[in-house]
């Protein structure tokens, strides 16, 4: 009996305050890929030709890709490839990866690539055998390069 008393009487207290929580703030979404939190920009460079192309995208996926002559292209990452992406974002990895000092490599006509995603900047020189790339920042390496041509 002086349980259900004690319930009731908390219950009294409480019920006063129900009405002081807020119902202006947004759901918290818990299913599907997070969202891309900021821009991602990959710069490749080098190789024999002096080949210097950025690729830029969108938190939505909208990417435009430029080449050192200005000239560029635009597109929207496939779904899947999206989803990829804002994976490998999140990846706490990426940042491991980005806090490590690359010494400098003598592999001649490589190309180097520079990959900026918010406060992570990693890059490498695609110079095998004599090193091997960050694994995650190569996967959006690949990815990107793929999806953009």
């Amino acid at each position: 009996m002086r349980a259900a008393s004690a319930a009731a009487a908390v219950a009294a207290l409480l019920l006063p305050l129900a009405g002081c929580a807020r119902t202006d703030a947004p759901p918290v979404l818990t299913d599907g890929p997070s969202p891309l939190a900021t821009e991602v920009v990959l710069v490749k460079s080098g190789g024999i030709a002096g080949l210097s192309d950025t690729v830029r995208v969108e938190p939505d996926g909208h990417w435009t890709r430029t080449d050192r002559g200005g000239a560029s292209r635009e597109g929207q990452l496939a779904a899947e490839k999206l989803t990829r992406l804002r994976q490998l974002a999140a990846d706490p990895r990426l940042a491991a990866e980005a806090a490590v000092t690359v010494p400098p490599t003598m592999c001649a006509d490589a190309f180097t690539y520079r990959l900026t995603i918010g406060p992570n900047q990693v890059g490498y020189v695609d110079c095998p055998p004599e090193t091997t790339p960050p694994a995650v920042t190569a996967q959006v390496v690949d990815l990107l390069n793929d999806a953009t041509g």
